[in-house]
């Protein structure tokens, strides 16, 4: 290939796509033309095109999706919902685009490589297809610790708890939780059964229930045997990365009344026997991992110190005190950084480094 290959950013009016933008700009700059396409939202709205937005410093006008929008692109960033991918994801790959599927509609397919640059580069030139995903923002949370912890001990067995931001849901989620703590603030609701739920109505937006003073043991759909989809989603996509496909995993997915930033809490089990001074030494010395563990200085990670944040945090690290080969671990992520944008933002550098070698 001549020159730095051509990026579309399909989405880039959302969220998500806000955060890619600044990512981009902020980056070493591998790209030449970046394309904007603007694509349908999950309330009907969007994918017209028409709009300027900022990446790079330059206005740049945002496109519609169409197929001509992939005329000339070497790669495409994928910022959208499930059906979007499935209907455009294939339509791109055709025209020889690299796609790169925020998006679980190819997560599991066995034949779509599921990547997070930190533990698993390799898969991105193992692809049968032209298509690459990242993981789900609940599975990133966790992950680049988990796996670097792996790459030592070799993981036998997760249980792990989330933490999951409303943002998490989208804007739908990130309303509804501020106009119920609109709510409630300066109340003495919380006191007596079922006030919080009385006072809120019928503002509970795609949570279940109340999340202002609140927590929700549940995110996702209902799947077989009382499971989640998003619980279950952590355990096959913790398999994929990790390359582990029997790796028992058992999740539980919790709504907390946070705007933006996972935490997990992660009970891991080795291979071999596991110290925390080991521990500390391979964390702190991992690419996109921070190790912020000192809990006699209130030195943990919690979502209000890691938003905006790229890595992963990780603190209040143990050894299980009945088995010497199990750590229990507390991690924190930007469910929008590295979440959703950083991870896709990485494995199309890697796909570009892959384009432009002789």
């Amino acid at each position: 290939m001549d020159g730095k290959p051509t990026l579309a950013v399909v989405g880039a009016t959302g969220d998500v796509g806000s955060v890619m933008l600044q990512i981009l700009s902020q980056h070493a700059d591998v790209w030449g033309e970046i394309r904007l396409v603007d694509a349908p939202r999950a309330d009907g709205g969007g994918g017209t095109g028409g709009d300027a937005l900022s990446v790079r410093g330059v206005p740049t006008e945002v496109v519609a999706l169409r197929e001509a929008a992939f005329d000339g692109v070497d790669v495409a960033l994928f910022l959208v919902p499930d059906k979007v991918s499935v209907q455009w994801a294939p339509v791109a790959a055709a025209k020889g685009v690299v796609v790169i599927d925020r998006s679980a509609a190819f997560r599991l397919d066995p034949d779509v490589p599921l990547v997070v640059p930190e533990v698993n580069p390799h898969a991105v030139r193992a692809r049968p297809r032209s298509i690459v995903a990242s993981p789900g923002c609940a599975t990133l949370a966790m992950i680049v610790a988990v796996g670097a912890l792996h790459a030592e001990f070799g993981v036998c067995e997760l249980v792990v708890s989330s933490y999951q931001a409303a943002s998490a849901t989208g804007r739908d989620g990130v309303g509804a939780l501020r106009e119920q703590l609109s709510l409630v603030a300066g109340t003495e609701l919380g006191t007596r059964p079922g006030d919080v739920r009385r006072a809120v109505g019928d503002t509970t937006g795609p949570f279940p229930a109340p999340l202002a003073l609140n927590v929700v043991p549940w995110a996702g759909a209902l799947e077989a045997d009382g499971w989640s989809s998003e619980e279950l989603a952590i355990r096959e996509e913790t398999r994929k990365v990790l390359g582990l496909p029997r790796l028992p995993v058992v999740a539980t997915c919790v709504q907390v009344p946070v705007i933006t930033a996972h935490s997990m809490s992660v009970h891991a089990r080795f291979e071999r026997e596991v110290t925390v001074e080991r521990a500390h030494e391979i964390l702190a010395t991992s690419p996109g991992v921070v190790l912020f563990d000192n809990p006699g200085a209130a030195d943990f990670p919690t979502p209000a110190d890691v938003v905006g944040t790229d890595p992963t945090w990780v603190g209040r690290v143990r050894r299980s005190p009945d088995d010497p080969r199990a750590l229990q671990l507390f991690v924190c992520g930007d469910n929008l950084r590295k979440g959703a944008a950083l991870n896709a933002a990485q494995i199309a550098e890697a796909v570009a480094v892959e384009l432009t070698k002789p």
